[in-house]
């Protein structure tokens, strides 16, 4: 059996220090980024994110200075909570809503519509409590 890893790392570089905060630029990468063919191909995709990082007692203390390369950590744990709460949780709203109105008796097109509308209200709703993730789902830092 395969050990899972117990943290999820992301490289990054620090773009500006508060006493507030520390903000870290990363570099989403397609897994296609690295292949030889992606200037010609076109389905390649990188983005470049800020990760804000609330800044503590330890991260204050390390001397960390803007363009340090740094890792940023989160715990494996979190990362399968945030998965659940982007992908799993919105499927089974689509799949309960059009079990519900299917059984009600709607029409596919009115069924499908509804339940697309039922996913959207669900993000909207999790948009609602963004800082209330933001909160929850904290990186650390490690140099």
């Amino acid at each position: 059996m395969s050990k899972q890893p117990s943290k999820i790392v992301h490289e990054g570089k620090i773009v500006s220090i508060n006493a507030q905060s520390i903000e870290v630029e990363i570099v989403n990468k397609s897994a296609c980024a690295t292949c030889h063919a992606r200037g010609v191909c076109g389905a390649s995709e990188e983005q470049v994110r800020i990760v804000v990082i609330p800044q503590t007692l330890a991260t204050a203390t390390a001397g960390y200075k803007e363009g340090d390369n740094v890792h940023l950590v989160l715990s494996a744990a979190m990362g399968m909570k945030a998965v659940i709460f982007a992908y799993g949780l919105p499927l089974l709203v689509l799949l309960a809503a059009i079990l519900c109105f299917s059984a009600c008796g709607l029409e596919q097109l009115y069924t499908g519509l509804l339940s697309l509308l039922s996913v959207a209200i669900y993000y909207i709703i999790f948009a609602l409590f963004k800082d209330k993730l933001e909160r929850e789902f904290v990186f650390s830092i490690e140099p």
